[in-house]
């Protein structure tokens, strides 16, 4: 088993909340989510994240408008919608809950080195 492919699977497994949460401080293109995740160490390339808006978009979780650009074409910037708003506190919830649990088996099993 490689290392790098569960990695891998465990950052596409928060995706969706990262971005989610990331457009609920303010609308934004997708260099600005790539720069994000970037500067959060959550390297991801458009290849992955172009599906993912799309998929978002079509759960009606996220919407879009185009917006004309002083310095090339127009941009497409991606907006929470109030469905992905209840959505983002779902998953934010489940988030917390995950993590207690993860923490509470990860470090019972770090006390018995």
């Amino acid at each position: 088993m490689k290392i790098e492919n569960t990695k891998a699977q465990m950052r596409k497994g928060v995706l969706e909340y990262c971005i989610l949460s990331i457009l609920k401080e303010r609308d934004s293109y997708v260099a600005e989510i790539l720069e994000n995740l970037k500067t959060a160490q959550l390297i991801v390339v458009e290849g992955t994240i172009y599906p993912l808006l799309n998929r978002l978009k079509n759960a009606d979780l996220l919407t879009y408008r185009w917006e004309e650009s002083t310095g090339g074409p127009p941009r497409k910037y991606y907006i929470l919608t109030t469905k992905g708003a209840v959505f983002l506190e779902e998953l934010a919830s489940t988030w917390d809950n995950l993590q207690k649990a993860v923490n509470t088996i990860t470090n019972k099993n770090n006390s018995y080195e």
